[in-house]
């Protein structure tokens, strides 16, 4: 029995790759990835941290809302203390009512990523032409305040089509985030050329582990710290990965600051084999 396989990349398990190091010899690149996500009021998707709520949802919209007025702005406070880089990775919707925010971590040297136009959509089940409006409707939002396009893409609610990797690179992006089989750049295969897939984590995320899994502030922050120490010792053997996710609204939460800042306190030290990058560095210089 053959299963079905999406058929656009190889199988070479890990331990049998030839991959030159992180810049400087590093063997392990850690990034920080921050949603910023819009929602529509009364309509659409939305992340619930507490369910069954009818429309008009004021209850978790305003929890969602909390991260673009509060949580991210003091998180921005924590990276800079840490001296920590950031990929933001922005619903392009933002800019309509959080245009500041965004400029904030800009002028802090944020990479920024394109997440579709908002999180109160997906996707999944579009017809090729509405998804491609779609991306390139993110795409040139961003364009427009950023002074050039984004060179990376996280699908909202990571939804795709079999048509998303093609839509992407034939949009100009050069890697996307949705992909998360590996603890390496992984080149996928599309009719408009290779798409880069940067590993980007859901089991260290705080929106699943969190939100979905019920864990604690301080099992998350607990989690973080194991991940980063397993995978400095795993990338003694080869150049790794390791990935982030953040949500303002999650994250952003003032007792779960408390204990996020220790894990990337730990993670921020100064360390011969560790890369601070971003997600937009780490597939540049995977491609170079």
């Amino acid at each position: 029995m053959s299963l079905p396989h999406p058929g656009r990349f190889d199988d070479t398990p890990i331990v049998a790759r030839e991959a030159p190091p992180w810049p400087e010899g590093k063997r392990l690149a850690v990034y920080v990835a921050l949603n910023l996500e819009s929602y529509a009021f009364g309509e659409g998707l939305g992340e619930d941290i507490v369910p069954g709520a009818g429309q008009p949802d004021v209850l978790n919209w305003s929890w969602r809302e909390y991260g673009n007025r509060v949580g991210a702005w003091r998180l921005l406070e924590l990276f800079q203390k840490l001296e920590l880089p950031v990929s933001l990775l922005v619903n392009s919707a933002i800019y309509e009512r959080h245009a500041p925010l965004v400029a904030a971590y800009r002028a802090a040297g944020a990479a920024i990523v394109a997440h579709g136009r908002t999180n109160s959509e997906s996707q999944a089940g579009l017809d090729p032409a509405a998804e491609r409006a779609l991306v390139e409707a993110a795409r040139d939002a961003i364009a427009r305040h950023e002074g050039a396009a984004p060179k990376g893409w996280l699908g909202p609610w990571i939804a795709e089509t079999a048509n998303t990797p093609e839509i992407l690179a034939a949009a100009g992006f050069g890697y996307t985030l949705d992909w998360c089989l590996d603890d390496q750049p992984v080149w996928l295969q599309t009719k408009a050329g290779r798409l880069l897939a940067v590993p980007y984590p859901q089991e260290l995320n705080d929106s699943n582990a969190i939100v979905a899994r019920r864990h604690t502030a301080e099992q998350f922050a607990d989690m973080v710290v194991a991940q980063f120490d397993e995978m400095r010792d795993q990338a003694q053997a080869q150049p790794l990965a390791m990935g982030i996710a953040l949500h303002a609204y999650v994250a952003g939460q003032p007792f779960r600051i408390r204990a996020l800042r220790s894990a990337l306190r730990h993670v921020a030290q100064t360390r011969d084999d560790v890369w601070l990058a971003t997600s937009d560095t780490i597939a540049d210089h995977w491609r170079r």
